[in-house]
């Protein structure tokens, strides 16, 4: 039976405690990116905590020995040896750059490791095959188009639990950032580029999702709700959303265009084939983006 090893057991000892700290401490806030509900977030939350963890090895000793030399070479202490003339010490050199070398190399690896492991576009391991989902920013509201449902939503993105995520991203307008912190990484969206990611959610609940990115006067508002369903919940609103609404077609997203925010979410009972990809291709308009406030002549 192999055994872990000691540094390891260590760095995990490390992040329970910093992880139970850190709730203690903020008990009364939301710690979104500190409380996550689907293995991506996770496993952000691990590099999160394992980067702090490596940090504070070198940060706290440090805090300590100035502490330390501040007491001892107090002005009654006696027994302190004063060298006026110290100039060089090899050990000291050593322990002075070998340590914050071995501190980088731990961060980068933690660093490496998890960028490789994380990669947005890498498809999550499941038994369930993905949701495909395709993600448009708008001024200021976002539209999620099911492709294999046939429906639409904005500022609702709904998931089964357990299922994962695939999204296709893009921009009708300026550059903005899609970021759910609960469930996980957040990516760019891009007028003319298509990102991809692929998260899920391990437990049923409501998520905030939000632009991380200023993109105008709107932006503020710019927030959408994640909901998380069991697999027969999300079928029912499947149907819901597929008896009820406008069409999403071209007249209909022109129409989104509009810059508007603090949209209340609504569906689309039916939404029109390659729309999203007309969008990417620049076969259907771009939003006007903010508009200019011409400053004042003197």
């Amino acid at each position: 039976m192999s055994r872990t090893p000691r540094w390891l057991s260590w760095l995990a000892v490390a992040r329970t405690s910093l992880a139970a700290s850190l709730l203690l401490a903020a008990s009364g806030c939301e710690l979104a990116v500190l409380s996550p509900r689907g293995p991506v977030a996770s496993g952000d939350n691990i590099i999160l905590l394992d980067s702090l963890a490596i940090m504070l090895v070198i940060a706290i000793p440090t805090i300590i020995a100035t502490l330390i030399v501040g007491w001892w070479f107090r002005e009654s202490n006696q027994r302190a040896r004063y060298l006026p003339t110290f100039a060089y010490s090899g050990r000291l050199e050593l322990i002075v750059w070998s340590i914050p070398a071995l501190v980088v190399f731990f961060l980068g690896g933690v660093a490496w490791i998890g960028a490789h492991t994380l990669d947005p576009a890498q498809p999550l391991r499941s038994s369930n095959p993905p949701l495909e989902v395709e993600v448009v920013s708008l001024d200021w509201k976002w539209l999620f188009i099911y492709p294999q449902q046939h429906v639409a939503s904005v500022n609702h993105l709904v998931a089964p639990v357990g299922v994962p995520l695939h999204l296709k991203i893009t921009s009708a307008s300026v550059f903005n950032v899609f970021f759910v912190p609960q469930l996980g990484s957040e990516i760019y969206s891009m007028y003319g580029m298509t990102s991809v990611l692929n998260l899920e959610a391990d437990r049923p609940g409501d998520y905030f999702g939000l632009s991380a990115h200023f993109s105008g006067d709107g932006f503020p508002g710019m927030s959408f709700d994640v909901e998380a369903l069991p697999a027969a919940d999300f079928a029912a609103w499947i149907a819901r959303a597929g008896s009820a609404g406008p069409v999403l077609d071209g007249t209909s997203y022109r129409d989104l265009l509009a810059q508007s925010a603090n949209v209340a979410p609504y569906t689309y009972r039916s939404a029109q084939a390659g729309l999203f990809d007309s969008i990417v291709h620049g076969e259907l308009p771009p939003g006007s983006g903010p508009a200019l406030t011409p400053r004042p002549s003197h």
